[in-house]
């Protein structure tokens, strides 16, 4: 499975449509990393909870394969999408089957 099967259909249509708007996007998603001090696996894991907070579950695929591939074990994205009960609620848990469905794809 290709990294892009993995990008939601907004994602693709934003990619595809888009060009000048997904290139100064690229660019600064980019530039935020590369000025992060954690590193790729801890990146990926708090971008995971961050999604799963915000509800915003069609991103969970793409970012569950990026962090598995820096490592990252099952409970650990277990742990990433759970960070937020404390301050989003139980909302989280709704994340949990999209994530770890692609964790064990």
């Amino acid at each position: 499975m290709t990294a892009s099967s993995r990008v939601s259909n907004a994602f693709q249509t934003f990619l595809t449509d888009a060009p000048d708007h997904q290139k100064a996007w690229l660019e600064a998603v980019e530039k935020l990393g590369t000025a992060s001090a954690l590193d790729a696996k801890t990146e990926a894991l708090v971008y995971i909870g961050i999604l799963a907070a915000t509800r915003l579950d069609s991103g969970l695929p793409f970012h569950v394969a990026q962090a598995k591939g820096h490592g990252a074990s099952r409970n650990e994205i277990v742990s990433a999408v759970l960070a937020g009960l404390p301050a989003a609620g139980n909302v989280v848990i709704q994340s949990l089957p999209v994530a770890l469905a692609e964790y064990d794809r």
